[in-house]
């Protein structure tokens, strides 16, 4: 009994690791409600999956990030998808609006709030 008592520990920190993740994932977001807001606006927030700056981006809504019209432009092999060809994506992050405006680069949540007439909860 006495050798397999680590894997056991390590077996029951692994599990609760697993368990507090999947229950913070659940809870609600600070920025939900702009983040879904934003996604109702018309708004498309274009960005590539290598990119620090989107991440940046993405890690300012937290939990919410869930809720936000996230387009992803690139494959894994680093091609622009024909969505981003087509919208004229050049640079990311890029936020297009619905009065067809054009923000680039990491943007603070109290512009998207107000380019989208959202309430910044």
């Amino acid at each position: 009994m006495k050798k397999y008592m680590p894997w056991i520990v390590v077996g029951v920190v692994a599990i609760s690791m697993v368990v507090f993740l999947v229950v913070q994932a659940r809870k609600p977001g600070q920025y939900d409600k702009l983040a879904q807001c934003i996604n109702q606006s018309g708004a498309k927030f274009y960005g590539a999956w290598w990119c620090p700056h989107c991440q940046a981006q993405k890690k300012l809504f937290g939990n919410s990030v869930k809720y936000l019209p996230y387009v992803e432009c690139q494959t894994p092999d680093q091609k622009q998808k024909q969505i981003c060809i087509d919208a004229k994506i050049e640079g990311f992050p890029t936020w297009v609006f619905a009065d067809s405006s054009r923000l680039t680069g990491e943007i603070p949540l109290e512009t998207l709030a107000n380019k989208t007439n959202c309430p910044l909860q």
